[in-house]
């Protein structure tokens, strides 16, 4: 079994290189564009583009 597992970034389109144990709902930065990306599905594994954090001032 193999320990990592791969992906296509969404914005560059290159195949990346993914942790085996990685979770729908993970952040990871990609290597090709730095952006940070979003695990939105396992099978197959799809990422997006992670959306912006907001500023939560507890309104």
């Amino acid at each position: 079994m193999s320990d990592t597992i791969t992906a296509e970034d969404p914005l560059s389109g290159e195949e990346i290189e993914l942790p085996a144990d990685v979770e729908v709902g993970e952040i990871i930065d990609s290597p090709a564009t730095g952006a940070e990306l979003e695990v939105v599905s396992l099978d197959p594994v799809t990422l997006e583009e992670a959306p912006e954090l907001e500023e939560d001032w507890g309104e």
